[in-house]
């Protein structure tokens, strides 16, 4: 279902509402009972195409970084690959 956001038009109140689209659209506000008006929003999702963009898919193998088996300074040894600065972005 998606989420539509109205204004009122009178207190200026925000607020957003998941509807069916073949719902009709809110006239009053929730909070004066006055009129309100749909704001129009882009809606759109982001596609990220090609390999690399998910958690499941490998890494190439050549990289610039060091290996997984190393550990950095921060790092202890027994760090099982959860080193902060390895999983940052």
């Amino acid at each position: 279902m998606p989420t539509y956001e109205y204004e009122c038009k009178t207190c200026g109140h925000n607020f957003e509402v998941f509807q069916n689209m073949s719902d009709p659209a809110l006239t009053s506000c929730p909070e004066c009972g006055n009129e309100v008006r749909r704001l129009i929003n882009g809606g759109t999702g982001i596609i990220f195409k090609g390999s690399g963009f998910y958690v499941t898919d490998k890494g190439s193998s050549k990289s610039s970084s060091s290996s997984s088996s190393a550990s950095c300074s921060a790092c202890s040894a027994s760090d099982s690959g959860t080193c902060a600065s390895k999983t940052a972005v």
